[in-house]
């Protein structure tokens, strides 16, 4: 069998990452599995149980197992799906060897997600259109010559693997900002924290929803630059700032890592916006279920959600996309809230 990944056939990628040919032991060792989650999967595993996992640099504090598990048990499935810590600079190389060892699939949290966009060998629509990759799912070349999902391969060995690239973020974005703030994206003003690969897909998605204006700070002005420019063509007709607004907003969206560490540093300067002016606060981070930041927009009068809505509906479109079944959503909710809250 052959890992196409970094082969010649991907002309696209050529000097613009550097992946290793091959996964050498120093490289191994530094793929730390997630223990507890390991023990939480309990037993049934045998020599055909297949492997999906998230990959993330953090990753302990992940509730995508508990939930993907429940999801996967629910549809019968003969797979486990583990946490595995990732070293951006290794993610080349992780991402190969996922797909030589037969793995069915990986989700990419931070900071993978614009980095993989760039190592997978085919890019779906999804992640074209919002220029981030969070699925990858691994298929198989047949003896006719076609690709299929790994899934799909019970007894034949396929004759090569490629890495094929999804953006589930962007739907999940908007359909918790509905269901959990009771928040139509159209017209709205939105403050935007963060412009690495989640703040640029939520502030692409949302303008692509009709908001109708987003401010972009981000702690690298450049990279805030980068994405307003890329809305700025992408749809015209909204109104784009890199910067704090000036008035009130109907939401202030986080999308950096600021609150995943008890001693982290707020995701905004309070000197340059207050609250107050927001309507809604979201913070993509689930864990703490409440950040620094959403403590402080309550006490500010805001409406208040954390990221366990997008975390839900991000990874049932993966599960559906590994699988090619409706995935248990009510089900893999549950396992989310039992693990997060202890429900």
């Amino acid at each position: 069998m052959q890992v196409r990944m970094g082969s010649s056939t991907t002309p696209r990628l050529e000097g613009r990452v550097t992946r290793a040919r091959f996964l050498n032991l120093d490289v191994a060792r530094r793929f730390a599995y997630n223990r507890a989650v390991m023990v939480s999967t309990g037993g049934g595993l045998t020599a055909s149980t297949r492997i999906c996992a998230v990959v993330g640099h953090p990753v302990r504090h992940s509730a995508s197992p508990a939930m993907q598990n429940a999801g996967i048990a629910a549809l019968g499935l003969d797979w486990r799906y583990v946490a595995l810590e990732v070293r951006p600079e290794d993610l080349g190389a992780a991402i190969q060897g996922a797909g030589a060892m037969g793995f069915i699939g990986l989700n990419l949290t931070v900071p993978h997600k614009l980095l993989a966009f760039e190592l997978v060998d085919l890019l779906d629509e999804s992640a074209r259109e919002w220029g981030a990759v969070n699925t990858i799912r691994f298929e198989g070349c047949d003896a006719g010559g076609g690709w299929r999902p790994l899934a799909e391969f019970k007894t034949e060995s396929p004759r090569e693997v490629r890495a094929h690239g999804f953006n589930t973020d962007a739907d999940a974005i908007v359909q918790s900002l509905r269901e959990d703030l009771g928040l139509e994206p159209r017209g709205a003003r939105v403050l935007v924290l963060g412009a690495g690969g989640a703040g640029r897909v939520a502030a692409l998605r949302l303008a692509r929803a009709g908001a109708r204006a987003l401010f972009l700070v981000n702690r690298t002005r450049s990279k805030a630059e980068e994405v307003a420019a890329a809305i700025r063509q992408k749809e015209p007709g909204v109104e784009v700032e890199v910067g704090y607004p000036t008035g009130g907003v109907d939401l202030v969206l986080n999308a950096t890592s600021a609150g995943l560490g008890a001693g982290d540093s707020l995701p905004w300067d309070p000197s340059a916006f207050e609250l107050h002016q927001a309507r809604a606060v979201y913070d993509m981070i689930y864990r703490p279920a409440e950040t620094p930041l959403l403590r402080r927009a309550a006490e500010a009068g805001c409406r208040t959600a954390n990221g366990l809505g997008m975390l839900l509906y991000q990874g049932a479109k993966a599960l559906e996309l590994w699988s090619g079944q409706r995935a248990p959503v009510e089900v893999m909710r549950e396992a989310l809230r039992g693990n997060v809250y202890g429900d």
